[in-house]
């Protein structure tokens, strides 16, 4: 797990060492372990190619320096994430005739490249960005893994390109504009985190998951390698036992692949079913006691810990907990900021942060129980879509729009919940229903706070393109391709890599989505509380008090926070003659919101933590706000 960064340069900008060190040390935290580069020129002479690398060394310590040359010197790579199963694919290789030099999964990637090219990358269990020139074809290679686990940053000017794992240090080269992305920021008001390829800065674009870009003579070609199987695969399970046993297997061996470390390592555990099952099943394969880190908070109903504790009992782990205070968390939001590039979406964000901080005491590396929910169907939208055919076709929509929606918003202070789901019932465009289920703001409200928004026509439509599937499929697909790679992965890699932790997603293991997508959606949902599979699955292993939790999620008491003892901070960024996002937004709807909240009258917790976030942003990365 480490940090990338790196240029491809015409001759007459050609840069040097210094350079590239200067930029690879903004990602220090990333890769504190050791650092390296690599400078070289195409054979025409016309560009320069520079790689840059802070390693944080958890396969093969001793040997995995990077970037990493081929034996003949054909290939050099800049590597950030792991192959799991680079054992047997090097047992495949080695039958090729294949020679290692080193015991790393790096050296696996270049010899895997090496002999079946661009076609390796399906064979990789794992996560990954990388950046791989290979001096035969004159050609740089660049790579996401399947779901967008580790992260790359683009920038593309005039045949020139430079990439990062992170936007501070493609911010930190020379020439780079800050220009805002106003498109970036409209979605960012709907979406609460801006929608792939884009970014909040016009010129920095992400390279998009399961994706493969390829750079040859000043030009880059980005195609698609990797779509989730839910689009292709046809549900073929025909009993629940047989989708536990297909799951039971499948996972298991998952895990198994991601405890392979040759640093200590432990896992996150909420006292949720997701990393209660992570943790239950690394516990079968380990002779000593995992290492279990929870976080939470004094506030009793918005901290999970002491289901936490019923898991690390069960599972005899060693067991380490966080409580957060409200001045620990206020004082460790500039940094999760800074780190994340771009506003917080998640108030559960500056947690995590500070539990990877912890958990860096004694680990390198974590499992924990991300992505569970976006391939067994386990939010409440999921079992919800189904509801909403029979109610659009009972309910004409102006009848919805005219009386139910109004009366619905006109709740008092506490049914934030209930208008997410009554303002998504209604919504008739899936596109946009998709977006509100998880939304911070309504087109509405957005329109209020910048009236001359884009067209929302920009967002790539390819997160939506799912046709021909049930609706549950169809916001599988979504989430899968949208809100999993561009808010949730991103908190986990910039929150873990902060602390210099590496951390490992089993549920997002590519064959355990196969073995989703062939489950027909009535054993994915189940009855109440979805995830009728995994819970099935784990019914003899997690006591029923888990088992039969109401999901709540990673609950922050933000809305408290910021009516009490923070509503100075929040008055300071949101109303004060400093702020930013007052002078280009409505200043009138942020005053109502400010004051409604603080008073209790309203939960405004997500506008107001949305727009906050805005301001620190701009704050601290001082983007070029004209036109």
């Amino acid at each position: 797990m480490c940090g990338i960064v790196g240029w491809i340069l015409s001759a007459d900008r050609a840069s040097d060492e210094r350079t590239l060190l200067r930029l690879s040390n903004q990602l220090f935290h990333r890769g504190p372990d050791s650092s390296g580069t690599w400078i070289g020129k195409t054979a025409d002479e016309r560009f320069q190619i520079g790689l840059g690398h802070r390693r944080l060394s958890i396969i093969d310590i001793a040997g995995g320096t990077q970037p990493m040359l081929s034996a003949d010197g054909s290939v050099v790579v800049t590597f950030n994430g792991e192959i799991y199963n680079y054992i047997e694919l090097r047992d495949e290789l080695c039958s090729l005739g294949h020679k290692f030099q080193t015991l790393s999964d790096t050296e696996v990637l270049i010899e895997a490249y090496r002999q079946w090219g661009e076609a390796a990358l399906p064979r990789f269990r794992g996560m990954f960005a990388f950046a791989l020139f290979d001096s035969d074809q004159q050609r740089v290679v660049f790579a996401r893994d399947p779901f967008g686990k580790k992260p790359l940053f683009l920038v593309e000017r005039g045949g020139n390109l430079l990439f990062a794992s992170e936007i501070q240090a493609v911010l930190g080269a020379p020439g780079v504009h800050r220009n805002i992305d106003w498109n970036g920021f409209a979605d960012l008001l709907i979406d609460r985190y801006v929608p792939g390829p884009a970014t909040l800065f016009r010129s920095i674009k992400k390279l998009p998951p399961g994706s493969v870009g390829v750079w040859e003579s000043g030009r880059l070609a980005v195609r698609r390698y990797f779509s989730p199987p839910i689009a292709s695969i046809r549900p073929d399970v025909k009993s629940l036992a047989h989708a536990v046993a297909l799951f039971n297997s499948t996972f298991d061996d998952a895990v198994r692949l991601r405890m392979r470390s040759d640093a200590p390592f432990g896992a996150y555990l909420s006292g949720g079913i997701d990393s209660s099952a992570v943790v239950a099943t690394m516990t079968r394969h380990s002779r000593e006691p995992i290492r279990t880190f929870s976080v939470g908070f004094a506030e009793a109903k918005y901290s999970e810990l002491a289901y936490a504790r019923t898991i690390s009992k069960l599972c005899h782990t060693d067991h380490h907990e966080l409580e957060v205070t409200a001045q620990a968390y206020f004082t460790s939001w500039p940094e999760a900021l800074r780190r994340r590039g771009a506003p917080l979406s998640e108030p559960s964000e500056i947690p995590i942060l500070l539990l990877s901080h912890l958990a860096r005491e004694s680990v390198k590396m974590v499992l924990d129980g991300g992505g569970s929910d976006e391939l067994f169907a386990g939010y409440p939208k999921h079992i919800a879509e189904s509801w909403v055919t029979p109610y659009q076709t009972i309910i004409p929509s102006t009848v919805h729009d005219c009386f139910i929606r109004p009366a619905i918003n006109a709740l008092p202070y506490g049914a934030r919940r209930i208008k997410i789901f009554a303002r998504a019932l209604g919504e008739r465009d899936f596109r946009s229903r998709m977006r509100s289920w998880f939304g911070g703001l309504s087109p509405e409200e957005r329109a209020k706070i910048i009236p001359s928004a884009p067209n929302d026509q920009t967002i790539d439509q390819y997160p939506f393109s799912l046709a021909q599937s049930s609706a549950l499929r169809r916001t599988l697909f979504f989430d899968q391709t949208s809100w999993l790679p561009d808010n949730l992965l991103e908190v986990a890699d910039r929150m873990m890599m902060a602390g210099s932790i590496e951390g490992r997603m089993p549920f997002l293991d590519v064959e355990l989505a196969r073995v989703a997508a062939r489950i027909p959606d009535e054993y994915l949902i189940g009855h109440r509380g979805g995830k009728a599979v995994l819970r099935a699955a784990l019914s003899k292993i997690l006591p029923k008090e888990i088992l039969t939790r109401k999901k709540v999620g990673f609950r922050v008491p933000i809305e408290k926070w910021f009516r009490g003892p923070y509503s100075n901070l929040l008055r300071d960024l949101l109303t004060s003659s400093q702020s930013e996002v007052r002078r280009i937004c409505g200043a009138s709807i942020i005053d109502t919101y400010v004051d409604e909240h603080v008073e209790g009258r309203q939960n405004h917790e997500r506008p107001l933590w949305l727009l906050s976030n805005l301001e620190l942003f701009i704050r601290t990365f001082k983007p070029d706000m004209g036109s």
